[in-house]
């Protein structure tokens, strides 16, 4: 398999990135402290900040770090088949702008962390729900109206996100602001998101050869064969899924969704069975 050395050089790569992280911070540690801390045990009390600050600090954002970034890069590569459009990226669905919207109205009433996040999935939840009715009708699925319900809807809550900025009191404006510029402090709970990870990455694993055939266009797919309602149906709740999970951990981050698959495409990877797990 041709992409096989490239998928191991972005193993490495994604290796070497997660060192990177554990290394870099406030607290400069050494890669043989970094290295004792995730595989040796010391009592010496050097050892043991090094080990706090790898396995409680750093080692859970680094990791969530790199399950958002894939999940991007994964709704990215299935919504550009889906919408045969190399500008879709997974905020095209208004998902973010949902999750913004509910969680800085759960702000603006003064809910707690876990009412913000209920608030933040009911939002994402909710764009996700109305972009599917209004672009699935009568049994019939159209890429081209969901693009374009999506670009309304976020354009939508856009404009309400800024009412909310507007008139929010100055004690709170803060920590709307944070939340919108997204961090990883809930980096601790990222145990769902790799599993929604694995579990795309086998399914659509097994729909490799239904997505490129669906890349060629919904025409040719249906003349090979595929079962084109279906499987968009899929694609769309894979990739709102994964860009409801990246959300609700990370905050809104741009471009990883629309430039990984441009970037292996670019590299000459077009097979969905490379594609998908290199990006």
């Amino acid at each position: 398999m041709r992409s096989l050395p490239l998928l191991a050089v972005l193993a490495l790569c994604a290796a070497g990135s997660l060192l990177a992280a554990l290394l870099i911070g406030s607290v400069p540690l050494t890669v043989a402290q970094v290295l004792n801390a995730l595989f040796g045990q010391s009592p010496d009390s050097t050892h043991t900040m090094a080990h706090d600050i790898v396995w409680q600090l750093r080692a859970p954002r680094a990791l969530a770090a790199f399950v958002c970034g894939a999940l991007l890069a994964g709704a990215g590569v299935l919504l550009q088949v889906l919408l045969r459009n190399p500008l879709a990226d997974p905020y095209v669905l208004g998902v973010s702008g949902g999750a913004a919207l509910g969680a800085l109205g759960a702000m603006l009433f003064g809910a707690s962390l876990a009412g913000l996040n209920a608030a933040a999935f009911i939002g994402a939840a909710a764009a996700i729900a109305i972009v599917f009715a209004l672009s699935f009708r009568a049994g019939d699925w159209n890429p081209h109206r969901l693009l374009l319900t999506g670009v309304v809807l976020s354009s939508g809550f856009a404009a309400l996100i800024s009412l909310i900025l507007a008139v929010a009191p100055q004690a709170q404006l803060k920590g709307m602001l944070f939340w919108l510029m997204g961090d990883l402090s809930d980096a601790g709970n990222s145990g769902g998101a790799w599993l929604l990870l694995a579990a795309l990455l086998v399914v659509f694993g097994l729909l490799a050869r239904s997505l490129d055939a669906l890349a060629l266009g919904a025409m040719k797919a249906r003349a090979l064969g595929v079962a084109v309602t279906p499987l968009q149906m899929a694609i769309y709740a894979g990739a709102a899924a994964a860009t409801v999970a990246a959300v609700l951990l990370g905050g809104s981050i741009g471009f990883v969704g629309m430039m990984a698959p441009h970037a292996l495409r670019l590299l000459g990877v077009h097979e969905h069975r490379a594609l998908l797990p290199a990006a």
